[in-house]
């Protein structure tokens, strides 16, 4: 809770109260522990705390039960003990502005980006793509930048993909080899993504993140929770995801130096997920954008299970470390607990590691920076209570404020504009008209040409014909002659002959 009167975040309390230095905060943050040990309800104090000193905050809602932060808090006995023995004056439960996000649109603002604004080596890890393949899609995103070609969803892409498989030949000399057989990996790849619900994370209009950016008229920051029940069962498109939000977010921001306080607070729940299976040039990409964006007033937590589940070189970087209770039955989980101990600042007054077995739901091992930037010794504190309701808020309200917000028109409408998808489309249908032109065309050429053989070949048989007939003509006109002649011979000598006889006789 943020009291105005001392500037600072009060987290907990234990034989002192911890509080966290907003100037610090941007040194971000660890929120670890067991399921059911009270890393939401952590969660739930930083992020109205940070709303009340007027820094907005984005949280990813993994369970689903944060929607209750929008109504006020109702009074239980276990809330009344926890005022009364931490000493907290005036305490009031209130509502607080929030704005929800669903990737899905059933229970917020859809969530979309381009494919373009998310880049191949996010979307390489996306699609689970080998350093070949990635390499591929690389070259398939720099030949859409040289042609100036939108990627925008999977159509584009998919697309894009195939227009420079079809022109492997013409890109080889340029970007070196492209194999059908990475085409072919890259398409399956995309045909998956897109039968796990992907597609609806691609397109526009895609997410502003500076619309992140505001606040309500008492000057408390917006609260944007995205809500990732159905997304969380996508582990590698809700790690991608975040991370993409977390880069843009680097890119967003100018550089701010040291500040009051930060610009806004980045909750990641589930945080384990960002590494598992990570190549480690993903994982130093991931360790350059938190130790830089801090530099931007960009606080980022984490929330896991367990430290261990973070790498050395990110954990080394955060600043603040609540611990709840962890649990240690196999040799493994003995290790890990050995090493969220080592991680404090050792208090003499306790053992640290015997401690951490015995917290109670709501209680946590805190250490914090102080004024000048260095860590706390660790404490024993319990966790101050949330104002804003534990419970789920009903589905009546949620759409009320979905609905109410000024958000609300801004990403309702989905928009497909001309991009790689339609112009390498027009281009296809460009050349099969004109292929169907030239071969209709080379058609009729032929069909002119048979036709011109034809009456040549016509021509050449009625001359051969005609001088037949002719000579047919003059054949008969002599045979006739010769007839004629042969045929008066004929009955001359056969006057000849009846005269000789009959003259025979006639003598």
């Amino acid at each position: 809770m943020y009291l105005k009167d001392e500037g600072r975040i009060w987290l907990a309390t234990g034989d002192e109260r911890v509080y966290i230095e907003p100037a610090m905060a941007n040194r971000h943050g660890l929120i670890a522990g067991a399921t059911g040990t009270g890393k939401t309800v952590t969660l739930k104090v930083l992020a109205e705390s940070f709303s009340d000193l007027g820094v907005p905050t984005f949280i990813a809602d993994v369970k689903g039960d944060l929607t209750g932060m929008c109504v006020p808090g109702e009074e239980t006995k276990h809330i009344r003990r926890s005022i009364d023995n931490m000493g907290i004056d005036n305490f009031d439960y209130s509502s607080y502005p929030v704005r929800f996000f669903d990737v899905y649109a059933r229970r917020g603002h859809p969530v979309r980006t381009t494919i373009s604004e998310m880049g191949p080596e996010l979307l390489s890890r996306l699609l689970g793509l080998t350093e070949v393949q990635s390499g591929v899609l690389r070259i398939v995103f720099r030949i859409a930048d040289e042609r100036g070609l939108l990627l925008l969803d999977l159509k584009d892409l998919r697309s894009m993909v195939q227009f420079v498989g079809d022109n492997a030949a013409e890109y080889k000399l340029t970007y070196g080899n492209i194999t059908s057989q990475s085409i072919g990996a890259i398409q399956r790849a995309l045909l998956t993504l897109e039968d796990e619900g992907g597609d609806v994370f691609f397109g526009e209009p895609a997410l502003d993140l500076a619309d992140w950016f505001d606040w309500d008229e008492d000057g408390r920051g917006v609260m944007n929770i995205l809500e990732c029940e159905e997304l969380f069962l996508h582990p590698l498109l809700y790690s991608t995801f975040l991370l993409w939000m977390l880069s843009e977010l680097y890119e967003l921001l100018p550089e701010a130096g040291d500040l009051e306080r930060p610009k806004i607070a980045f909750f990641f729940d589930e945080a384990h997920l960002l590494f598992n299976d990570a190549p480690k040039a993903l994982i130093e990409k991931v360790e350059q954008v938190v130790r830089l964006i801090r530099s931007k007033g960009v606080s980022v937590w984490f929330i896991t299970q367990n430290p261990a589940d973070v790498p050395e070189s990110v954990l080394g970087q955060l600043g603040s470390r609540v611990q709840h209770a962890l649990r240690a039955y196999t040799p493994n989980e003995q290790k890990a607990m050995r090493y969220a101990a080592r991680s404090f600042r050792a208090n003499p007054a306790f053992d640290t590691e015997r401690v951490l077995q015995e917290l109670a739901v709501g209680e946590a091992l805190v250490s914090v920076l102080d004024a000048d930037g260095i860590p706390t010794v660790v404490e024993r504190a319990g966790i101050l209570p949330p104002r804003s309701s534990m419970n789920v808020a009903d589905d009546e309200t949620v759409n009320r404020v979905i609905s109410s917000s000024p958000l609300y028109e801004k990403y309702t409408q989905i928009v497909d504009r001309e991009s790689a998808y339609e112009i390498i489309s027009a281009e296809r249908e460009q050349e099969a008209e004109e292929a169907a032109k030239a071969a209709e065309e080379a058609a009729k050429a032929k069909e002119e040409v048979e036709r011109k053989k034809a009456e040549e070949k016509a021509a050449r048989e009625k001359e051969k014909e005609e001088k037949k007939k002719a000579s047919q003509r003059k054949n008969s006109a002599v045979g006739k002659a010769a007839s004629s002649a042969a045929s008066s011979f004929g009955r001359e000598l056969g006057r000849q002959i009846f005269r000789g006889i009959f003259g025979t006789f006639k003598k």
